[in-house]
């Protein structure tokens, strides 16, 4: 008897508290500012060094580079890029391991499609998401020249 009058009590409460929701898609989400989302790539900045393949632990990218053209500068230059977000966890450790920052996290998480090929992102979409980058992420983005 007393587990119903106390279930009943919560049920009480509840229905006299103001009910929230939300008036999503019409309004977006505000998102936390540690929110892992989609990941922004700037290709300017990356050397190619291959660690953020390396340290995927679903092994989604796929990134490879050819010689620099330029006979004056050393290293490689990016030429293809590729995330399978069908499989990506957005763990992060990709942005960690990454030394010029040329990977950053976004607070953008909307990624459902109809089809499963829609999840192959290229090196131009991943570039072209740089809206809602996360905070911390704004200030070393104008450093580096972000659009």
């Amino acid at each position: 008897m007393k587990g119903i009058v106390k279930g009943l009590g919560v049920t009480l409460k509840s229905m006299v508290e103001k009910k929230i929701t939300y008036a999503y898609p019409d309004v977006p989400l505000e998102m936390p500012d540690r929110f892992r989302g989609i990941q922004h790539f700037d290709p300017e900045k990356c050397i190619v060094c291959n660690q953020c393949a390396r340290i995927c632990p679903t092994d989604c990218i796929t990134l490879t580079g050819k010689p620099n053209p330029d006979p004056e500068k050393k290293g490689k230059v990016i030429d293809t890029y590729d995330i399978n977000f069908e499989i990506c966890i957005l763990c992060d450790l990709c942005t960690e391991v990454c030394p010029t920052e040329a990977i950053v996290m976004t607070n953008n998480f909307e990624l459902s499609t109809y089809s499963r090929d829609e999840l192959f992102k290229n090196l131009q979409w991943l570039n072209d998401n740089n809206t809602n980058i996360r905070k911390e992420n704004n200030s070393a983005m104008d450093k580096g020249g972000a659009k």
